[in-house]
């Protein structure tokens, strides 16, 4: 055990030592590891400087939603008299009676081309029970016919025409049932015949492309029939001008278009009666966007006409016959017209634009035989020369000569320069 004396001792040794070594490190006195806070001074105290907070705000204004275009194509006169129909039966094969396909063939894919496809049908179809009959004004087409016309590219088919009593109250209603059947089975709209009042004032609307279309559908005579008092079947006339009126505004209140069918005018000519032209402005003032007239047989002008707020509509006075077998130059020339109907997306205001008719021409050889129809585009001077129009001798012929000359002074006379679609 270490003694009190030798303890002291000892304390005394190491504390030399320590001065020792901390005279070998250059130090006169020994630092404490524990940590110093400096002192708060003015000059050592915390600044806080002062900001500010900038907010940016920005708005963003949705862009307008985009134009919608539909194109359109529109053809006059389906017109099937007795040789059309007698060239859909030299075609039939295989147990069929008639086969159309081959007279549209070389229009079908121009009319598939377009986002709707209007016709005329000019004569009446009644289904079973009816005789087919294609002279003396007195047309039953055979119910194939409509197939052949949707399977064609066709979506809307126009009524009103001056054949729709040619047989009796009976084959309009039998007519109206017809078509009211295809509806429900082929996704298309005919109108222009109605069952009565109700039926007559509800608007028929498309809806395509995100734009809904009406149509409207009109004819200045039944051939001097009248639906009997008893009836209620219906026929928009284009004298009754409080309906045609009454009709057109109802149908710009439901959809974004109008486009109306008026069966009028003269027959056999090229030239527009003022009364017509009258019509049409009142039209486009109420509100249609597009008229498509039918009935004259022949190629007529076309304009766009304008209301009193400075918006415009367009009219096509006539297009003539799609098909037919009339036998004078200026029946066997029709139009195909070609437009876009576009709905601004900001303000919603109905356009025509882009506009574009091209000739179609119902070629025939001797004794009618091969009846077909052509685009303006794919038929030749070799045709023109070949078609058996001179060589045809029905009463009442006025309009002998043809070829492509014939055709050229037919599209330039009434198809504006800026319309022609030839190529």
């Amino acid at each position: 055990m270490m003694k009190r004396s030798e303890k002291a001792a000892s304390a005394l040794l190491m504390l030399g030592m320590m001065f020792c070594l901390a005279a070998c490190n250059g130090q006169s006195e020994i630092m404490s590891a524990e940590s110093i806070e400096p002192a708060v001074t003015d000059s050592t105290a915390p600044v806080t400087l002062a900001t500010s907070t900038t907010v940016i705000t920005t708005t963003t204004v949705p862009a307008a939603p985009p134009d919608i275009s539909v194109n359109m194509l529109a053809v006059g006169d389906n017109l099937v008299q007795t040789y059309v129909y007698k060239a859909a039966q030299a075609r039939a094969t295989g147990g069929e009676e008639y086969n159309f396909a081959p007279l549209y063939e070389n229009v079908k894919p121009i009319v598939e081309a377009a986002d709707v496809a209007v016709v005329n049908q000019e004569t009446m179809i009644c289904g079973p029970g009816f005789e087919v009959s294609g002279s003396n004004y007195n047309f039953c087409s055979p119910p194939v016919l409509a197939d052949a016309m949707i399977d064609a590219g066709f979506d809307i088919f126009t009524l009103a025409n001056n054949h729709l009593l040619d047989r009796g109250i009976e084959g309009l209603e039998a007519s109206i049932n017809f078509w009211d059947d295809m509806m429900r089975k082929r996704p298309i709209l005919a109108l222009g015949a109605y069952r009565g009042p109700s039926d007559q004032e509800t608007i028929r609307v498309q809806d395509i492309k995100g734009m809904r279309i009406a149509y409207l559908s009109y004819t200045q005579s039944l051939n001097g029939y009248y639906i009997p008092d008893h009836s209620t079947l219906c026929v928009g006339m284009t004298s009754e001008t409080e309906l045609i009126e009454r009709q057109i505004k109802r149908a710009k209140e439901v959809a974004d278009a109008v486009v109306v069918s008026a069966h009028w005018g003269n027959e056999d000519t090229h030239v527009v009666p003022p009364g017509v032209k009258e019509l049409a402005q009142n039209m486009i003032n109420w509100g249609a966007d597009v008229i498509l007239g039918t009935h004259s047989h022949t190629a007529q002008t076309m304009e766009y006409l304008t209301r009193e707020d400075g918006t415009q509509g367009f009219v096509f006075y006539s297009l003539g016959n799609f098909i037919s077998a009339q036998t004078d130059n200026f029946n066997v020339v029709g139009e195909m017209a070609n437009f876009n109907i576009v709905k601004n997306g900001e303000s919603g205001a109905i356009t025509i634009e882009d506009i574009g008719v091209m000739p179609v021409i119902t070629h025939y050889d001797a004794v009618f035989a091969n009846l077909r129809l052509y685009p303006y585009n794919a038929y030749t001077e070799e045709l023109a020369n070949a078609h058996a129009l001179p060589y045809t001798h029905a009463p009442g012929e006025s309009a002998k000569d043809f070829g492509m000359h014939v055709i050229n002074a037919i599209a330039d006379a009434n198809i504006p320069k800026e319309y022609q679609w030839l190529t």
